[in-house]
């Protein structure tokens, strides 16, 4: 056991306690698969992270640094919010990138490249696979969900490195008031991402009130002025996560479908973390070679060591 740099940053908010916190250990070599796993389980974190110097293999690709992403339940090939936290945090405790404004990591799903676009950093989206969904499959997702098909607009698989099931519904208030059944969605082995366009203003007033209504802490995020475009709600249960306050990976992918299909345009910012009184926003776009890029503030909350 040694101490070992540590920081907990909140990502996707420009304010902190109001995003997805994230633990970084920001040395983890010597640290078994086992021991990671406990770290990541005691903080009940949504991921907490260790970085380490890159595989040969990975340097030779450019890597600046190696990540492993870890749930309270088990090591994840990617992840977005920790792509962008752990970043965030190895600049700051003095991380010299190769190429200025450009990181490259190695994880998982192999390299993962990010750019600084103004203030804040993006990471490349990874290559998306998806496929449809059968109505036999789709149904006992639904009724864990308390969704009728009928409400249903899109529905594809979707995996980027993790595997999401993503839903389009018809508006914000039916993703706002999903009360899932987490165990069913557990003993299904789906991760499910459910959501929806927010509507043009007009008449909105009514709709404004119950969104406020069902956010509990609506007066300290951005609900009353909201900017966004997409609102999104992460059910993660399988992995140990009931629902994820902001959801990078699954907000890419869905940016690569929902652009894809022409259900939104090339550029637009998601929502996420309403119904846990957070306030993330996520801001999507895809450049003129096709790749959608995936950015997110960053706050520093905790800084110091940890024993490990």
């Amino acid at each position: 056991m040694k101490q070992r740099p540590f920081q907990q940053v909140d990502v996707f908010t420009d304010t902190a306690f109001l995003g997805n916190p994230l633990a970084v250990v920001l040395d983890g070599q010597g640290l078994s698969d086992a021991q990671m796993q406990a770290f990541a389980a005691w903080t009940q974190l949504s991921e907490t992270t260790f970085v380490l110097p890159p595989t040969p293999e990975g340097a030779a690709g450019g890597a600046d640094y190696r990540v492993r992403i870890f749930t309270p339940g088990a090591e994840l090939p990617f992840a977005g919010h920790p792509t962008l936290g752990t970043a965030h945090a190895w600049l700051s405790a003095g991380g010299k990138p190769r190429q200025a404004g450009v990181l490259v990591q190695e994880c998982g799903v192999g390299l993962v490249t990010l750019k600084q676009l103004g203030e804040r950093w993006a990471f490349a989206a990874p290559p998306l696979s998806r496929s449809d969904i059968s109505a036999k499959d789709l149904a006992p997702v639904l009724a864990a969900l308390g969704l009728d098909a009928s409400e249903v607009m899109a529905a594809q698989n979707l995996n980027n490195g993790p595997h999401w099931l993503g839903l389009l519904v018809g508006d914000v208030d039916t993703v706002l008031a999903l009360d899932p059944d987490h165990a069913a969605l557990k003993k299904l082995g789906t991760k499910v991402g459910v959501a929806a366009k927010r509507q043009a203003p007009d008449g909105g007033l009514i709709r404004r009130a119950n969104r406020e209504a069902r956010a509990f802490t609506a007066s300290s995020t951005r609900i009353a002025n909201d900017p966004t475009d997409l609102e999104v709600r992460a059910f993660a249960a399988p992995v140990g996560v009931a629902e994820d306050p902001v959801t990078g990976s699954l907000n890419a992918s869905l940016a690569q479908w929902l652009m894809a299909d022409g259900h939104m345009p090339t550029a637009y910012s998601a929502r996420q973390g309403t119904m846990l009184g957070r306030a993330g926003q996520v801001f999507l776009s895809q450049d003129a070679q096709g790749q959608v890029w995936v950015g997110g503030d960053v706050v520093g909350c905790i800084q110091g060591t940890v024993n490990l």
